[in-house]
Parts: structure tokens; sequence; C-alpha cells
């Protein structure tokens, strides 16, 4: 399998993952949210909506348009300290969160 076909099935399972766990949402945040230069938005976004209304999308569109997709990426240990303590059933999310690293990291 290409990597854009394995990274394109790991963010759908992402997707999945998210609204398997109940963390996603009907209606994007207002677009001041959105426009944060904070890594992760982390100022004006949880991390599931960082996932839903930024990575996922920007994957998406990178992968449509044939561009370069991220060298680094590290989105794991966020997601790790994020949900802890939430008593979730995580191993599958957070499993992918992994794999997309994995294949962004190996270019």
């Amino acid at each position: 399998m290409n990597k854009p076909i394995e990274i394109a099935a790991v963010l759908i399972d992402i997707e999945a993952h998210l609204r398997q766990l109940g963390h996603w949402e009907r209606s994007p945040p207002a677009a001041e949210a959105l426009a944060s230069t904070e890594p992760f938005c982390i100022d004006t976004l949880s991390l599931p909506q960082w996932l839903q209304f930024v990575f996922l999308p920007t994957m998406y569109q990178l992968l449509e348009a044939g561009e370069p997709l991220p060298s680094r990426c590290g989105i794991t240990p966020m997601a790790e300290e994020y949900f802890q303590g939430s008593g979730l059933p995580l191993e599958a999310l957070l499993q992918s969160l992994a794999d997309v690293d994995k294949l962004l990291n190996d270019d």
C-alpha cells in the first residue's frame, strides 16, 4: 500500500474513534477559535476539536492536492496527556494517532 493511502486510512480511523468516544461535534467552533496560532490551538480548542476541525481537514486537503505532507508529527503524547484519567477506552484512538505519527515521521 502506498503511503498516502495508508495515511488516509488512518485519518478515517481517527474520525471513527472520535465518533465512538463521543468526541465528534456537529458544528464547527467560531472562526476566531480556528484562527489560533498556538500549537494544537491549545488556547481555543480542545484536542478532539483540533483533530476534527484543523488536523483532519488539513491532512485530507494535502492528500487530495498531492501536496507535501508534514515531515514531523507528534500528536500521540498530546492525546495521552489530554485524555489522562478520562476513563475512556482510548487504546484504538491512541494507536491510530501513533500510526499517523509514525507514517509522517518516517519520511
